[in-house]
């Protein structure tokens, strides 16, 4: 069964940062932990995993085969307490945390997503990614009877994850187990995709064969975890074990863990979660991520040196990397930006007045720090520059004399089809501008970004630096949001996917 807080009484969700940063795409985790607390270990990875998707959050705890699902739109702690979690006992459990890339962002697009299979299995499923051969998919549920044409049969749901949880419920007939239904499905997938499922009994999980984003595997004494970040892990107790491999599904019961292969492995990891979805203190494929920013930082400092004053980072995303800009040119470290660590989301709809207040719900400035000082600003990315703009801003009415920012990450000139929330080709400040276009020079971009938000100097660490900073090698990794080369295709019905195919046709002609 599913149930939740009353959808029509729940408030408008809108960021206290009203700029649309990029939003990271999701957060899985999955339990199987017989005799333990299993929905408050879940709400505890849930907590850890809340940087991957703010819109909602749910989970699923099963036992004997039957499964309860209670999941609401909202931050982790205002959808779940004490009371609600008591009521969810179980030895299995699924849990998500979201940000709407597939599907609007309406209370029937949280996750988990619950069926009920032909043979009367209950099924859970939580997915983070996008998958890009969604349209076929969707219309092979259509002709199979398993959606009908407007949506999703009792849930209204218009996610890619609800199409793949009715085709997965619908393969579990005639005698066939999920785990028959899974071995079919995975395979026709295309796109990136780290899935965690249950049938109340079992827990299954499988990462798409090129890894685009991270799943690991952990071990408690009484079970296992897995999540879509080792922080996840930590958080509950569980010892790291490994990463679950590109093209691996995985199952967990009484007899342990076994694994099998749906396709070979292709590694193209998303290069994006070292620079900003992952948290600094996860590990992806062997390299902290904390060491990955750092190691940002050092080569940053020595794209465009400049004879500051302070460095000092944009909260929290570009600490890192700003403490290896530091320590690579021997310019002392401040906190010049101060993080108000409780904003999350607001729930008030803001007047004009309160819309210019939105970046100083976030961030303030520590005058005595930065008065008279030549700033170098340290940020992860920049997108749309909105936020950039009226940092800067911030910072010269708080009496700073200069402000260099440096970014620790190339310009992004494209959007994501795997997993991200970024704009669409013209809403990046990256392609507008005298020289902004998809195939200008880094440099160029840099010049036009610096006058349009209006610091004094912009560099942008290399794309060769950000690669070699994760000691992978660049063929193992996807770039596609700074270099446009989409390793896992494009998807169809897609308007930015239409957009992009326009602008490589129009390039591919003027060469």
């Amino acid at each position: 069964m599913q149930t939740s807080n009353d959808p029509a009484k729940s408030p408008a969700h809108l960021s206290a940062d009203l700029e649309q940063e990029p939003r990271e795409e999701c957060g899985v985790f999955g339990l199987w932990a017989p005799g333990e607390d299993v929905s408050k270990l879940t709400y505890f990875g849930l907590f850890a995993l809340q940087h991957r998707g703010q819109e909602g959050a749910g989970m699923a705890v099963g036992e004997d085969g039957r499964i309860l699902v209670f999941k609401d739109s909202g931050l982790v702690s205002q959808v779940f307490d004490e009371g609600t979690l008591d009521a969810l006992q179980g030895n299995v459990s699924v849990g998500h945390t979201r940000y709407s890339t597939a599907g609007a962002g309406n209370w029937e697009n949280v996750q988990p997503m619950f069926r009920t299979a032909p043979d009367g299995t209950d099924i859970a499923i939580g997915h983070n990614g996008n998958l890009i051969n969604y349209s076929d998919l969707q219309r092979e549920a259509i002709e199979r009877r398993l959606i009908p044409k407007q949506g999703v049969s009792g849930q209204g749901s218009s996610s890619d994850t609800s199409v793949v949880s009715a085709l997965l419920a619908g393969g579990v007939t005639d005698g066939r187990t999920v785990l028959d239904s899974a071995r079919e499905l995975l395979p026709r997938l295309r796109g990136a995709f780290c899935f965690v499922f249950t049938d109340g009994q079992s827990l299954y999980a499988a990462r798409d064969p090129h890894g685009v984003r991270p799943l690991s595997l952990g071990r408690l004494e009484n079970g296992w975890v897995v999540a879509s970040e080792t922080s996840a892990l930590d958080i509950t107790g569980a010892s790291f074990v490994r990463d679950i491999e590109p093209g691996e599904l995985i199952t967990i019961d009484e007899s342990g863990v076994s694994s099998e292969r749906f396709a070979s492995p292709s590694p193209k990891t998303c290069v994006f979660e070292y620079v900003y979805i992952a948290r600094p203190d996860s590990v992806i494929e062997g390299r902290t991520v904390n060491a990955a920013r750092l190691e940002i930082g050092r080569r940053l400092s020595h794209v465009a040196p400049i004879d500051g004053d302070l460095v000092m980072p944009v909260p929290e995303s570009g600490t890192p990397a700003a403490i290896g800009y530091a320590e690579e040119s021997g310019i002392p470290f401040v906190q010049g930006l101060m993080k108000n660590a409780y904003v999350g989301r607001t729930f008030i709809q803001p007047s004009d007045t309160l819309r210019q207040l939105g970046l100083r719900l976030k961030l303030n400035p520590v005058r005595e720090v930065i008065e008279g000082k030549k700033l170098i600003v340290v940020d992860d990315s920049i997108v749309r520059g909105n936020t950039q703009r009226k940092l800067i801003r911030m910072l010269r009415e708080a009496g700073a004399a200069e402000v260099h920012v440096r970014i620790a990450s190339p310009p992004v000139k494209w959007p994501c089809f795997y997993g991200i929330d970024f704009a669409s080709p013209g809403e990046l400040i990256a392609n507008h501008g005298g020289a902004g276009s998809t195939a200008s020079g880094d440099e160029d971009v840099a010049h036009d970004i610096c006058t349009m938000i209006g610091a004094d100097s912009l560099a942008f660490v290399t794309i060769d630096d950000m690669i070699a900073s994760t000691e992978r090698p660049a063929s193992s990794l996807c770039a596609a949001c700074f270099d446009g080369h989409y390793p896992l295709g494009l998807p169809q019905d897609n308007a930015n996917a239409d957009a992009v195919r326009r602008i490589k046709e129009r390039t591919h002609a003027a060469e």
